[in-house]
Order: structure tokens, then C-alpha cells, then sequence
């Protein structure tokens, strides 16, 4: 590589810039890099700028990367920083995740109420998450979803505005942007997280040799096996955004065990599995569900 700066490629958002400064700031303490060393370049995507409808219904996972991809391909940025639970399991051959920092707190956050048990009855719980809301309907059928969309900030400002009573937050997310004394984090055994949740990915092109010697100094390789793991789980499923499903891969002695689980829309319908081969947990998920919660995978 030449000394010019490394262009680092990110979303806008405030929650996108803390995660890209702390890739930058790894970057800087691994090779002992000066702040010149990593240039960061701002991005507005798509999924960033469409906020009255939910994902899925407006291009998916997509509309969190393909600004990103862009510029990686023709050469404006180096690399990309992701949050991965926003990054497509499909991704362009042209284009490679490399590296991962060591993964945040997976769970999520319930804003609005001490626990899940004591929301009111009826009350308004505001998300766009598929999962979130399969989940939250399994446990309190009386809950009323309301669509929220936006950054962090967007999504507390609708609460405090009286749109919902209640709203779920990643608490990765609320710590890296300093909010880490809101809510109440929701244990995993009662809403098991998103796939990837909780951690930053970095991505480059995959013919970039040089560029991916000098990321491989700041993966964490739990933190890679356990989401890559995760995300082979979701491959396997064909799951997309309309696909209620919850995963979280663990290292245990060595030996990697996947939890999963797929709902149903309303969360009647409910199959959960773990194991050490994100495949086998997959199929024996897929196995087991009835044909209509089948039928919302693949």
C-alpha cells in the first residue's frame, strides 16, 4: 500500500459513525498509525433516507449496503464498515467480509417499561423488526405493533412523542452512542437475539490482498466464527426481511453451538433448535415447522 490515507467507507448515521470511528481507532492503536493514517467517508443510503415503510417492503437489506457496495467497487473507499445483522447473507463475489471487532452485548433493550411482563395491556409497542414483533406477540398476544423506522434517535423521539409506549433497541447500539443507562436489556432466554446482532463488520474487495493483510490485524475470530455461523444459518433458512427468525452462536470449550428459532407472524406458530452445525439446526428447524411457518422460509 502507499501512504495516502485508507478511505473508510460508512454510513451517516450517528449510530454508523461511532461504529466506523472504532474501527478506525483499532485500525490506528494495531499498526501505529497516526489519525491521518484512515480517512472516514460519510454515506447516506437508501435504507437511511425511506422511513414510512418497512424494510422489506422497500428492498431489504439492501438499502443499508448497496452505497457502500458502490463504493467499494469503483474505488472511492478502501473498505466498509456494517453493522452485519444489517448486511445481506447474499453478498456480491466482487466482495469479501474480512474482519470483525470483538462483538458487543447481543441483546435488546425494552424502552418504555421495566420488562416485557409489565408493559400494560394493549400497549403500543413501536419496531419494523419481523423477529421483534413475532417475539413480543408470542409472549403478550394483547401487544399492538406500531411500525418504527429511523435511527436510534428517530425511534426515541417518536417514543417520547407519544407514538408507542414502548419501543425495542439494540443495547449495542444505544451503548456505542452513549446511551448505555436506557431500558432494560431483555435476557436472551426470553427474546433470543437478531442473527449478527451486536457486532461490526468490515468489508473490502476480495481481490484487495493488501487491504485485507491490514484488516486481518483487528478480527476478533470468535467474534467472526460465531456470526459467519449465524449468518450460514440464515443462508440455509433463505430467510429474508419478512423471516421472523432469532439466532445466536456461542463458542463453548472450543466447540461452537448455534441456537435458532423461526415464528410465525403473530408468533403462534414457534420452533426452536440448536447445535453445533448451523446447517443440521437449520433443516431440523425447517423439519419440524408446520407447512404455513415452512412456507415463510425459502
Amino acid at each position: 500500500m502507499t501512504d495516502r490515507p485508507l478511505k473508510l467507507g460508512t454510513r451517516a448515521s450517528p449510530l454508523a459513525l461511532a461504529q466506523a470511528y472504532l474501527v478506525r481507532a483499532a485500525l490506528l492503536a494495531a499498526h501505529g498509525w497516526d489519525e491521518t493514517r484512515v480517512e472516514v467517508v460519510p454515506m447516506t443510503a437508501s435504507g437511511d433516507r425511506i422511513l414510512d415503510r418497512p424494510l422489506a417492503e422497500v428492498g431489504g437489506k439492501a438499502l443499508w449496503t448497496k452505497e457502500l457496495d458502490r463504493a467499494l467497487m469503483d474505488g472511492s473507499v478502501d473498505f466498509a464498515v456494517h453493522s452485519m445483522k444489517d448486511v445481506e447473507t447474499l453478498r456480491p463475489a466482487d466482495l469479501s467480509i474480512v474482519a470483525m471487532l470483538p462483538r458487543a452485548d447481543v441483546r435488546d433493550r425494552l424502552i418504555g417499561a421495566p420488562s416485557i411482563a409489565d408493559l400494560p395491556q394493549g400497549a403500543r409497542i413501536g419496531t419494523s423488526s419481523p423477529r421483534r414483533a413475532a417475539q413480543l406477540r408470542r409472549l403478550r398476544p394483547d401487544l399492538q405493533i406500531v411500525l418504527f423506522r429511523g435511527n436510534v434517535a428517530t425511534r426515541l423521539a417518536k417514543l417520547d412523542a407519544g407514538e408507542a409506549d414502548a419501543t425495542l433497541l439494540a443495547a449495542a447500539g444505544l451503548d456505542r452512542l452513549g446511551l448505555g443507562d436506557i431500558g432494560s436489556a431483555i435476557d436472551e432466554t426470553e427474546m433470543l437475539p437478531a442473527p449478527a446482532q451486536g457486532a461490526i463488520g468490515i468489508e473490502c474487495l476480495s481481490d484487495n490482498a493488501p487491504v485485507h493483510a491490514l484488516l486481518a490485524a483487528v478480527n476478533h475470530a470468535e467474534t467472526f466464527a460465531c456470526v459467519m455461523a449465524e449468518r450460514a444459518f440464515l443462508k440455509e433458512l433463505k430467510a429474508d426481511c419478512h423471516s421472523p427468525v432469532a439466532a445466536q452462536a456461542r463458542l463453548e470449550h472450543g466447540v461452537l453451538c448455534l441456537r435458532g428459532e423461526i415464528l410465525s407472524e403473530d408468533g403462534t406458530d414457534y420452533v426452536a433448535d440448536q447445535g453445533s452445525d448451523p446447517a443440521a439446526v437449520a433443516a431440523a428447524l425447517l423439519d419440524r415447522a408446520s407447512p404455513s411457518l415452512r412456507a415463510i422460509f425459502g
